[in-house]
């Protein structure tokens, strides 16, 4: 443990400034001490403290409960810098620009497919393309690419990807505005032209659950969520398209670095003014993988809807198969936030975050403003995952952020030499959950002993009120790369 880590209150640590020279603003960790001791073992503690160091940076250094070791960043952290003076860096944000969590609601009862769903869940697979370098059922020029990047959720509306209502109930209503595609490499472009409606491999995922609890009767009321209730969660982001975009600015910010002189603990930090041409650069093209992550979780959600329809002959309308929300967990965002007394306009990274916006936002889609926005948590394949509400004191603590899943504890190397697959599959399965994986290898990878206890960091967030529990939800059938 860092010796000089001061607690603040029950689940919340500081990282005074004095901790390491350059530091300009202190690191603020939400925490149990459990996951605290997990967060130090891997060192992403020291990640908090570096990331302290950005030009610009306002406030503190944070870190969500879901803590661990990132790129530059931890995975889990959020940073806000001056939007006139401070810097951005893809660091801040990760290789999988947006990826994301997408939850459908049905009107069905687990009851009312139990005979049907071993063949919704073949149908969903057979549907969904999914593994590493999969390529989607859709094949897009340059210039149709463009155009989805440019539109995002709104692209795939008009080419029938959907209903209108699933914009308003997405992020930023499914597209970020700003995006540039001349401001992205023919090299991403090729990675991405044939992966939009691609779920990919790693922890993404996606499951058939049940909702099993409800804690507040009021958001689940106003979010359409019920007991016993099926809901289809996706988690998928911007593919290659994401990850090249990354890799292309990463050597970008290298160049701004030396040539400014800027002084940083770690080269993976790389960054550049907000307002210069490599710092507007990045952003356009940030927003175009954001965009993209947006179109294929949307498409995504569409072949769901049609497996659905084939297997119980009903339409989706009259199944209910509306969208909760669309949450992003890899981005940067310029908003506006009360800083020391006063409104600034910033730009929050969130890398392994999720938004948590709380009741009475413009920002939160009209039908949830009363209450804050969804904010959703997949867990481990044989645990659970939850919704959550954002709230004032969110907005007020962490630039309206909380965490964005579990947070790995063991590597996928690690965890791949450590679990059998054919043995954690027949687990998963005894325990009534239905698993298809396109590679046993990655299975192992993904297996719940490589994360945390969803639960107990979901219970930090609650207890520390930066976002409140809505409902939980547990696997019933699990699709994977």
């Amino acid at each position: 443990m860092i010796e000089i880590l001061e607690q603040i209150d029950e689940n919340i640590w500081k990282i005074p400034v004095g901790y390491k020279t350059g530091m300009r603003v202190p690191g603020i960790v939400y925490a149990s001490e459990a996951l605290l001791i997990k967060a130090q073992e891997d060192k992403a503690l020291e990640q908090v403290a570096n990331v302290s160091h950005l030009p610009g940076i306002v406030l503190a250094s944070y870190a969500m409960p879901d803590i661990h070791w990132g790129y530059g960043f931890p995975i889990g952290g959020v940073a806000a810098t001056d939007y006139e003076e401070g810097t951005i860096s893809p660091g801040g944000v990760g290789f999988d620009i947006n990826c994301g969590v997408r939850l459908i609601r049905t009107d069905l009862l687990v009851s009312d497919v139990k005979s049907s769903f071993e063949k919704l869940m073949i149908e969903i697979a057979g549907n969904v393309p999914k593994g590493v370098g999969s390529r989607g059922k859709i094949r897009l020029s340059q210039r149709e690419m463009a155009n989805l990047m440019e539109e995002g959720v709104t692209w795939a509306i008009k080419r029938g990807y959907g209903w209108q209502e699933d914009i308003e109930l997405a992020e930023d209503g499914g597209c970020l505005k700003g995006a540039d595609p001349s401001k992205v490499s023919n090299r991403a472009f090729e990675r991405g032209r044939d992966q939009v409606g691609t779920l990919g491999a790693g922890n993404h995922f996606l499951e058939v659950q049940e909702v099993v609890d409800i804690f507040d009767e009021v958001a689940a009321n106003a979010f359409g969520l019920f007991k016993g209730q099926l809901v289809v969660m996706i988690h998928s982001g911007s593919r290659g398209v994401g990850h090249q975009i990354c890799t292309d600015y990463i050597k970008v910010m290298d160049r701004v670095v030396n040539r400014l002189g800027i002084v940083l603990p770690d080269r993976q930090l790389g960054c550049a003014p907000i307002h210069s041409q490599e710092g507007r650069d990045y952003y356009s093209a940030m927003a175009c993988a954001v965009n993209y992550a947006f179109t294929n979780r949307q498409i995504l959600a569409h072949w769901v809807r049609q497996s659905f329809e084939h297997v119980l002959k009903k339409s989706a309308e009259s199944l209910g198969m509306r969208l909760v929300y669309d949450v992003c967990h890899n981005i940067a965002k310029i908003e506006e936030h009360d800083v020391d007394g006063r409104r600034r306009k910033l730009c929050v990274h969130r890398k392994g975050a999720t938004r948590a916006f709380g009741p009475n936002s413009p920002l939160v889609p009209a039908p949830y403003r009363e209450i804050g926005q969804p904010v959703l948590i997949p867990g481990d394949m044989g645990s659970a995952s939850y919704v959550l509400v954002g709230t004032d004191k969110a907005m007020k603590e962490t630039f309206g952020s909380t965490c964005h899943g579990a947070g790995r504890v063991m590597s996928r190397s690690q965890a791949k030499k450590k679990v059998n697959a054919q043995e954690l599959r027949q687990n998963l399965e005894s325990m009534g959950i239905k698993v298809i994986a396109g590679s046993l290898g990655l299975l192992s990878e993904e297996a719940p002993v490589a994360y945390k206890d969803v639960s107990q960091v979901v219970e930090v967030c609650h207890k520390s009120g930066i976002a409140k529990k809505v409902a939980k939800m547990r696997p019933l059938g699990v699709l994977k790369g």
